[in-house]
Order: C-alpha cells, then structure tokens, then sequence
C-alpha cells in the first residue's frame, strides 16, 4: 500500500487518457461555423477544378448539358456544407446555453473554463449529475451505526469500524483503495482526583497540585492580565475556566504563562444549554477534550510515527507542565460558590445557581484550605488505521483534491465524527458513480477516513509529516468534514483565504436545508450579513483542517452548520448520540447533512474539473492589507525595539503587482494548453506555502 501512496504522490499518470477538443461557447459559434463551411469547400476544391477541365475539353454540343451539371453539382455542394455548418452551430450553440444557465463566475478565469471537450460533460451537466446522485436516505442509519458505541483510537469497535470503512471503499471500485498505519504513543487517563483536604494535609506527591482557588472566566490572555490587575494573582494556584472562546489547549497554556499550577474546565449554563425543561446538558456532565498545543503525536514532532521508528527522545513544547481536569457544572458550582475576594467584573457573571462569582483565591471557611488536583496519565502506543480510497484524475492525477473526516470517538461522538463520516461516504458512493456514468476528471479526488482525531488530529499530521517535502506541490486542497452539522440555521466557514470565493460561488448553488427556495448565500444575505467577515473565519487549532495549511502549506476548509440562538450542547460529551442529534435538529439531520455533502462537492468539482485551478490567490493581496493596518497600530513600539514594519508594506505591494500580473497573463493565454496550465496552477498552488 505505501507504494501505491508514493506512486500517487509522485505523479504516475493514469492510463486513460483523453484527447481534449476545442468547445467554444457563445459568440464563438459563428467562427465554429465558418471554419466548417470553409474546409467543406476546399476538400472538394480539386474535384471541381476536374470537373471544369472536363467541361473544356468536351465538344460544343455539349456546353449547355455540362453547364446544367456543373450548376447542380455547385449547388449540392453548398447545400450540403449549409447544412452541415447550421447542424454544427445549433448543436454547439443549445449545449452552450445550457451550460451557462449553471455557472456563477466570480471572476474571468471561471469563465474562461465553462466550455466544453469533446467527451467531456459540461460543468452544468456535472453539477446536474453532482445533485442526482447524492442521496440521503442513508445518512441517517450511517451516523447511528458509527455512533452507536465510544470507539476510541485502538479499540476494538474503533478498528471494526475502520474495516468498515475500508470494505465499502473497496466495494465504490475506485482506482486505488488502501490502509496507512502508524504507531503513536497516545495518552488515556487513568484516575483523578480533587479535594479541598483539611489544611493539616499537606504533603503533595506524584502529579498533585495544590494551592488557592481563582475563577478566570474564559481563560483567555486578557482575562489573566485582568484578574493580575485587580490584585488576585494566578500564580501559585489553581485556576477555574468556563467552557467557550478557546479551546482546551489554549486556556491551559495560557494558565501555564500565568504562573498558575492546574486548571480546572467546566461548562456554565450561560455557553451550554442546561435547561432541564428543554434538551440539554446535564448539569453533571463534563466536557472533555484534549490539552496538546499543537496537533499529532506530541512525541514524535516533526517525524511521522511509522512502525515504531526510533527519532531522538523529544516531546512536543506544545504539552502542558501543569495538571487539567474538566469538571461538571455541579462540581464547579460547588466549588465557586465557596470562593470570597473581590466579585468578577458584570461581564464575567455566569449563570449558575447561588454563585456570586467571586475571584478568589481564598475560600470562605477562612481556614487556609486549598484546592488538591491530581490527574494520573498512561501512556500506550496504538496502532492507528487511516483509510483512503481516491480516483485518479485523467489529465493530471499527480494533482489532488483531499476530502478527509475523522472516525474515532471518546464518546459516541454522533456529531463530532460519525456525521463526517455519514457525508465522506455518501460524497465517495456518488463521485464513483459519476465517473461509471461518465464524469471525467482532470484532477484526482482523494477520500479519507483519519484515526486519533480527538487527541489533536493524530492521524491526519502523522500522514502530512510523511509527505511534507511534496505535499504542497500535489495537494490542491482539503476539506474537513468535522462536525459539520451542529445546528441546521448558520453556516460558519473556517477556510484559507484562497478557498473564500469557491464556497461563495458554491453556496449560491446550494439550497438552504431549512429554508426552501433560498440558496445559502440569499438567505444569510436576508439575515443581515455580508459575505466575508464574520462568514469566513480563520482555521482554528482544533479544526481537522488546521494542520493542512498551518504545516503543509495547502489551502483548507472546515464547514459546519450551527443553531444561531442556541448551541449544540453534547460535543465532546457522553451524551453526544445519534438521537440527541435528530431531536435538537427536529429530524432534519439528513437534509442539513446532504446540503454540506453538496456544498463540498460542488467545490470539489469545480477543482477537479476546471483547467485553472480555481484558488483566489489575488485575495492575499487584502487579507495582507488587513494585516499591515492592524500592524501600524504599533508601529510606536516596534520602532522602540529598532523594527519597522515598512518591510511588510512593500511586500504586500510587491505580492499585489506579481498576483495581477499572472492573473492577467492567464487571462490571455490558451487554456487549453496542458503545459500552459499545467505551469500556471503550479504557481497557484504554491502561494499558501510561500506564507509559511
């Protein structure tokens, strides 16, 4: 299998090829028809020359019979090639008006590949096909079969379900199905405790931590430099967040930088619905997640973890020094309730019961008791199975679009991974059916099933630190089909920048799954909001498109579905099941999950099919603008330390000419011309990399 995984990478060509032809469109037509007309009449130029010369050469009395046939051959042959040239321009024609009803450029490149090849379906027919072949009837029953248990990295109902995944990939008779494995040390707890010990017990041992009690709201930078300016400092003791803003990893980092010695996570009533009148979470719940700065094994960094492989002893910086535990709002409230010290500011006050929300660190029983927090870890190294399947692309197969979701779960995890999964495999069944009814792509499309998601995207980093000299010259993009359906109201899009303008275009395609007769984009344009900013936001650490872009340099996607008032409260949780997730959606979690599945495979086809590839690169141009405006803001302080942030202003400019310079060289060139293009979307899948 790994030589199938290098002979992809490395760019063997398929062997069905296919002659492109020249299908214009519109206006082109009427040339299409002269040229017709114009070779008819010179193929039968010399048998007419033939003809006179007889003619010549024949007795007078003959004249007026040849001069008879000579007008009827001529007018024959005009007829024949009118006929054939209207046949050909009302064929071309139809065919052009019934692709450009489809398309919504956004830009002159899009245009410039709408037209046709001689075999080739039309963009239009395509996404025709795309909507045609997707179904939900089985989505539903999948997301249940994959979460009908916890199947974490290395169990047993975890490796059933990967041969799952891997028999019914094998069973689509895509050109390439096979198993990437690897062995990586994966930490899974063993016990935990918390107490507040009489203060005549004193003695800390092993991974116990002790010291005051003090409640930093969301655990953010400017929460700890509050909290330090009010006089209560972190440092030296432990800390109590609430659930939101950050994630896990980040709020126990920024406790570490604090001085505090452990953090405690819970989830407030005011973030997660616990309502016990309505669906939501019991209030004995935790939340759990995983503590790792960074993403893959954080005992190889930098090395893929292949077969026990020795690399020198390291570990990630990004592993914490100091104990975390998430805890349940009961356990918090129990906790908070005891704190004294100054109230937390208006903007802090959370809702749980009979909880003033006090800072801390002291305790109202005076008696000098603290909080004692002990987690105890085991570390054991799992084999990890990612499944892959692709269908190689007829003109360039070195080149990939990469759809990946992750399949373990802590929990039953029906919405964290086993709709990823539901929407990985129906977009898998329905490209290979494509192909069987004749959709050919030029580039490949590469379907993946990641192991050890939850513990920071294991899986996927394992694989991008085994190919990460080439992947940015093979990889188009990826995109990440992570708890995609938490609600079925907002669309949130965590994308590349490069990657805006494609799911822009998509979402116009695309029916809202709860809102008939609205695209995606109408109905969030009739709520309010403007595309851009707020829409698309930048990847965050725990996306499973994270790693793709901020190490691999490829351009990433992460799309997810939301309820606008009201959060999905299970993640990460016990009680995050099948049935949970089609009562908060009132049934709809089909519908909402086909219109994800659609939206990715829209812009999917769009990447494989067009002959420059569709990233937005000029848009760097603005999002660099933003940057160096955020810059200037201190430029005072920069210069102070003898920088000057001039040097980020010329290179946006000088990035601005070079992008519109090969925009416009693209514009006037034959796209048609496979090394021509084959060399320009070579440029244009670099521009995420050079970023790095």
């Amino acid at each position: 299998h790994m030589d199938t995984v290098r002979s992809l990478l490395s760019g063997r060509r398929c062997g069905r090829g296919l002659e492109e032809g020249d299908g214009e469109e519109g206006g082109d037509c009427r040339v299409e028809m002269k040229l017709v007309e114009s070779e008819a009449e010179e193929d039968l130029e010399p048998g007419l020359t033939s003809d006179i010369t007889a003619l010549v050469l024949r007795k007078p009395r003959d004249r007026r019979r040849a001069g008879f046939y000579l007008a009827l051959i001529t007018l024959l042959i005009f007829t024949t090639a009118f006929l054939l040239g209207y046949v050909t321009f009302r064929g071309s024609c139809y065919s052009c008006e019934e692709s450009e009803g489809e398309l919504v450029p956004v830009d002159d490149s899009a245009v410039l590949d709408s037209s046709s090849e001689d075999g080739v379906l039309y963009l239009g027919e395509l996404r025709e096909m795309l909507r045609k072949y997707l179904k939900e009837e089985t989505i539903g029953s999948t997301v249940g079969h994959f979460s009908r248990m916890p199947h974490p990295p290395g169990s047993l109902e975890g490796n059933s379900l990967a041969t799952e995944v891997l028999e019914f990939f094998r069973q689509l008779k895509m050109d390439h199905t096979w198993t990437d494995s690897h062995f990586a040390n994966l930490q899974f707890p063993s016990r935990h405790t918390l107490t507040l010990p009489s203060p005549r017990v004193s003695d800390l041992t092993g991974g116990v931590r002790g010291g005051g009690l003090v409640y930093v709201n969301y655990g953010r930078r400017e929460d700890f430099e509050l909290v330090q300016s009010l006089g209560v400092p972190a440092e030296g003791n432990v800390v109590i967040v609430r659930v939101g803003q950050l994630s896990f990893a980040e709020k126990v980092a920024n406790a570490q930088q604090a001085g505090a010695v452990g953090v405690l996570i819970y989830p407030d009533p005011a973030d997660v619905p616990q309502d016990p009148r309505r669906l939501g979470l019991d209030s004995s719940v935790a939340i759990s997640e995983h503590v790792h700065m960074g993403t893959g094994d954080p005992f190889t960094p930098g090395f893929p973890s292949f077969n026990h492989t020795q690399f020198p002893p390291t570990k990630s910086s990004g592993l914490p020094s100091i104990p975390a535990l998430p805890i349940s709002a009961n356990v918090a409230s129990k906790l908070l309730s005891q704190l004294s010290g100054p109230v937390s500011p208006r903007g802090w006050q959370g809702r749980l019961p009979y909880v003033r929300y006090a800072l801390g660190p002291g305790l109202n029983s005076g008696d000098g008791r603290q909080i004692r927090l002990g987690v105890y870890n085991s570390m054991s190294a799992i084999l990890l199975n990612n499944i892959f399947s692709s269908i190689e692309g007829y003109s360039e197969p070195d080149q990939y679009i990469i759809i990946g979701a992750q399949r373990d779960s802590w929990d039953p995890g029906a919405a964290k991974s086993a709709v990823g999964t539901a929407i990985l495999m129906e977009l898998a069944r329905t490209f290979s059916a494509m192909v069987q009814n004749g959709f050919q792509p030029r580039r490949s499309l590469l379907f993946v099933s990641w192991d050890a998601g939850d513990f920071g995207s294991v899986g996927a980093t394992e694989w991008l630190e085994g190919y990460l000299s080439m992947l940015h010259l093979k990889a188009i993009a990826y995109f990440s089909l992570d708890r995609a359906v938490l609600g079925d109201d907002k669309l949130s899009v965590y994308s590349s920048p490069l990657l805006a303008k494609l799911v822009e275009v998509a979402m116009n395609q695309v029916e809202h799954p709860k809102h008939a007769g609205q695209t995606i984009n109408s109905y969030t344009q009739s709520q309010g909001s403007s595309w851009g900013s707020p829409l698309v936001k930048p990847l965050f650490l725990n996306s499973g498109a994270y790693s793709f872009t901020a190490f691999a340099g490829v351009p990433a996607m992460e799309l997810q579905f939301t309820e606008e008032a009201r959060p999905y409260p299970f993640t990460n949780t016990p009680l995050d099941t099948a049935d949970r997730l089609q009562e908060f959606l009132q049934g709809r979690l089909p519908e909402v999950a086909l219109a994800v599945a659609e939206l990715v495979g829209q812009m999917a086809l769009r990447l494989a099919h067009d002959h420059i590839v569709p990233l937005d690169f000029p848009c760097y141009s603005e999002t660099t603008l933003q940057f160096s405006a955020q810059l200037s803001k201190y430029s005072a302080e920069l210069q102070e330390r003898g920088l000057s942030p001039h040097w980020v202003f010329t290179a946006r400019g000088d990035y601005n000419r070079a992008a519109e310079k090969l925009r416009e060289t693209i514009l006037n060139s034959d796209v048609q011309d496979d090394k021509i293009t084959r060399l320009y979307n070579m440029r244009i899948m670099r521009v995420e990399y050079y970023f790095l």
